[in-house]
């Protein structure tokens, strides 16, 4: 009998949604990382949307730079439609890079292609 009780009292605690999200740990989120490049793919998806962008480094080489931002909701919330930032778009975002030093980003703020800056987290 008190397990049952236990199971009713429980059960509808346990079928809640849980209201966690990931720590952004593995960023420096301290300084700010600037940089300009253009758009190579953008992935509008929950729970995070992608951007990633070509950018030419100190050697003149060009490399890929993947910068993770917002969810689509919070980004509609907060003015920005899917069309604002498109494949070959050059942009300038502020963002924080991984703290291991490879080309990743968590955005801050973002300038689309002939628009003025934006925060995009």
């Amino acid at each position: 009998m008190r397990s049952k009780l236990l199971c009713l009292l429980a059960g509808p605690v346990l079928a809640l949604p849980a209201l966690a999200h990931h720590s952004h740990s593995n960023y420096l989120t301290s300084e700010y990382t600037h940089l300009e490049g253009v758009v190579s793919e953008f992935h509008w998806m929950n729970p995070h949307t992608w951007i990633f962008i070509e950018v030419e480094n100190a050697d003149g080489e060009t490399e890929t730079w993947s910068l993770e931002g917002a969810s689509p909701t919070e980004l509609i919330r907060d003015g920005w439609a899917r069309d604002d930032v498109e494949v070959g778009d050059t942009i300038r975002v502020r963002c924080h890079q991984l703290k291991d030093g490879s080309p990743g980003c968590l955005l801050g703020f973002l300038t689309p292609e002939g628009g003025e800056e934006k925060e995009w987290d």
